[in-house]
């Protein structure tokens, strides 16, 4: 009997040994697919021999790429016009979603059940891009970056995410408030915000991902020149080979600017990202799991 319960032992933790491995094997590979092509393009960036191949290691390093991107002011409007979109949808996003969650948590309100099934509705049907375009036209926000920013602002994801993460936030923290004479509004600004600081965190940076990354919108309500990101104009430098006039005046290598301006586009969120994390995981966690 007691050489029956070892081997089971035994094999048990054998098969948790295999399964462990093969995790581990899976989320490598998913790793270098992640990093290789970043590395990739990162070493194209500053290669001065113009070797594209498939190497992750530059052969003569320097920052000229880096230099002309810096250098050209074409890039300086697209680049702020997607910062300014970028933290004001942020913004009204989290407002958006959280004010949103805040309602969709208050059990006593009519129509809850109502308005929360109209909002999964939406998640599955929409009107889809021809009857968007012509809500926009109507409201006059075609060639206006409202036009970017006020659709995304309604991420019905991002609400339930939030609302689940009110609804772990001990109720007798509520109760207490109220008895102390708070209204809705204060206990929303006073306690349930304080608290929500890692949901804050992550939903905000999915917000900000999904605005900085943003191309197909610009492309069907923005004709206006003036009101581009920096998403369309690095798929014009990088599809049409425009604003390189002074690559090759330098001598560097029009994909080594490329690569550059790519790098470019990456950076603030490489920059912000590990300072996030700890919350973005947290957050997720708390808003996804309902027990």
């Amino acid at each position: 009997m007691n050489q029956n319960n070892s081997y089971y032992k035994k094999r048990n933790i054998k098969n948790i040994l295999n399964i462990n491995l093969l995790i581990y094997i899976i989320f490598i590979l998913i790793t270098l697919v992640t990093v290789v092509p970043l590395l990739k393009i990162f070493v194209d960036s500053i290669d001065a021999t113009a070797n594209y191949g498939i190497n992750l290691w530059p052969n003569k390093p320097v920052i000229s790429g880096y230099k002309i991107i810096v250098s050209t002011v074409a890039l300086y409007k697209p680049f702020l016009v997607s910062v300014y979109v970028t933290l004001v949808g942020t913004l009204l996003g989290l407002a958006v979603s959280t004010i949103a969650g805040y309602v969709l948590m208050q059990y006593e309100m009519p129509g809850r059940t109502f308005l929360s099934y109209l909002l999964l509705f939406t998640m599955i049907f929409h009107g889809g891009m021809v009857p968007t375009y012509l809500a926009m036209r109507d409201y006059h926000l075609i060639n206006s970056l409202w036009a970017i920013i006020l659709p995304a602002s309604l991420n019905v994801y991002n609400t339930v995410l939030m609302r689940n993460f009110f609804e772990g936030i001990p109720n007798s923290l509520f109760d207490a408030a109220s008895i102390d004479g708070c209204s809705p509004v204060r206990i929303f600004l006073s306690v349930i915000l304080p608290l929500s600081k890692a949901a804050l965190a992550s939903i905000g940076l999915m917000f900000a991902v999904s605005y900085w990354n943003e191309y197909t919108n610009f492309t069907i309500y923005i004709s206006d020149a003036n009101l581009r990101n920096f998403q369309v104009m690095l798929r014009n430098l990088i599809i049409e080979d425009t604003s390189l006039a002074a690559a090759s005046s330098a001598g560097v290598y029009q994909n080594t600017v490329k690569s550059a301006a790519i790098m470019v586009a990456i950076i603030p969120f490489m920059i912000l990202y590990p300072f996030l994390q700890k919350y973005f995981v947290k957050g997720i966690n708390m808003g996804a799991v309902k027990e």
